[in-house]
């Protein structure tokens, strides 16, 4: 297991599990359980929402971690956006019961980061890869591998939060940010690289081997 500093419910969900729980404790001392019940109920979503567990880091090296836990829902060649070259572009997309943190792929630096605003159209789309709010950041491997990492907003999800900027240096595993509540993550990959993940396949931040380096 590798050390993970953040604690096991992310700060990013602090404000809400607190409103929540203090909102049914009211509720409740005043109009007993039968009215309480639906913030009890919202508290509970919210701590299952904001959990981050800790997660066991694959060591082989040409490995690309799946960023963020969900479903997939595409692998195909594609054209980066980004850095404007042809790739291997493989999606995720994760809905209100997965973990939202998300984590770096790779060890590598933070070459660039960009951030498009954008629509809110459902992330299970493929058009919300290129027309919803974005946030994506390049990634340059130890080797020099270079690899594209977008976080997507969806329907529900209206919060992306990022936290490395250019220049900063990423362990693969490593918390980089969060979405809520609902959302999509492309990761584009050098032609070349071989998937090891099938559409419709449920994969964990991490601990999952998205694909492998050419």
């Amino acid at each position: 297991m590798n050390d993970y500093p953040h604690p096991v419910i992310a700060r990013e969900g602090w404000p809400f599990i607190g409103a929540g729980l203090l909102a049914a404790v009211i509720v409740h001392a005043f109009g007993g359980f039968g009215w309480a019940w639906p913030f009890w109920l919202l508290s509970a979503f919210f701590i299952q929402f904001f959990r981050d567990p800790a997660r066991p880091v694959p060591i082989q090296a040409n490995a690309v971690l799946a960023p963020a836990d969900g479903r997939i829902v595409a692998i195909e060649p594609a054209r980066d956006p980004y850095l404007e070259r042809d790739a291997l572009k493989v999606s995720i997309f994760m809905n209100v019961f997965d973990v939202h943190a998300n984590r770096s792929p790779v060890d590598g630096e933070v070459v660039r980061r960009w951030y498009n605003p954008g629509r809110f159209l459902n992330a299970a789309l493929d058009k919300a890869s290129l027309e919803n709010e974005r946030n994506a950041l390049h990634l340059r491997t130890t080797d020099g591998q270079d690899v594209t990492c977008v976080q997507i907003a969806g329907l529900v999800a209206r919060r992306i939060l990022c936290y490395a900027e250019s220049g900063a240096r990423l362990a693969r595993g490593e918390r980089y940010g969060f979405i809520r509540f609902g959302s999509r993550v492309d990761v584009y990959l050098p032609p070349g690289s071989r998937a090891r993940v099938a559409i419709g396949d449920k994969v964990r931040a991490t601990s999952t081997i998205l694909a492998e380096l050419p």
